[in-house]
């Protein structure tokens, strides 16, 4: 294995060591403040956006990640900051390892532009009388990331990726194109090496290239 390849495994080990000693020992924020949207199935887009705020004590099952206890709390999110890359924020608890995973990628020049982390959406689960969804993303907890949308666009109607492909959101997937997020890449298998999952092979008729996860989706 390359040394470069070996000294940052054991990075992201120690970091995520770190990361959950940080968990145990860190205070509770006494709030729990986010800025909600909602994905409407009907209109195939956000339809609204609304400010919550209550009591960090408050928090329902539904605002908390059953795999990693991250919260849709603005509070529980922390920035990355990593040049070139523009600043994006992910969960606490998994802010070390991710940080490690992009810096060992762009040591060894993988072409990364964008990376989208927490942004909180309810785009999963039943869909209410309006045609709003109901639960909240991995996106909505700091648990997901994208990288390069502009390219990696998020397709429907898309059981194999070809022409009846219909992009619902970001970029025209191009193969081939530096940037373009491909099963074989360096990206793709580094963070599936690292126990992320990646849209690009969701099954069904949906294909979110740019997306990765923890938890599937």
């Amino acid at each position: 294995m390359h040394l470069l390849a070996i000294a940052t495994l054991i990075n992201i080990f120690v970091m995520s060591f770190a990361a959950r000693l940080e968990a145990e020992v860190r205070p509770s924020p006494s709030d729990c403040t986010y800025e909600m949207h909602i994905w409407n199935v009907n209109l195939k887009a956000s339809a609204m956006a609304k400010k919550v705020r209550h009591s960090y004590t408050e928090l329902t099952p539904g605002e908390i990640d059953p795999v990693t206890g991250c919260t849709v709390c603005s509070e529980d999110q922390e920035f990355i900051r990593i040049s070139p890359l523009p600043p994006f924020s992910v969960c606490f608890k998994l802010s070390l390892r991710i940080r490690a995973l992009m810096e060992y990628l762009l040591k060894k020049g993988a072409p990364i532009h964008t990376v989208v982390g927490y942004h909180v959406v309810k785009s999963r689960g039943p869909v209410d009388h309006a045609g709003n969804r109901t639960g909240f993303s991995n996106h909505s907890f700091g648990t997901a990331i994208d990288i390069n949308p502009d390219q990696n666009g998020l397709y429907d109607n898309c059981i194999t990726f070809g022409p009846e492909c219909r992009l619902l959101r970001g970029g025209d997937w191009r193969s081939g194109i530096p940037g373009t997020l491909e099963k074989d890449g360096d990206i793709v298998n580094t963070l599936k090496q690292e126990g992320f999952y990646w849209g690009g092979e969701i099954a069904g008729k949906q294909k979110d290239f740019m997306h990765f996860s923890l938890t599937g989706y």
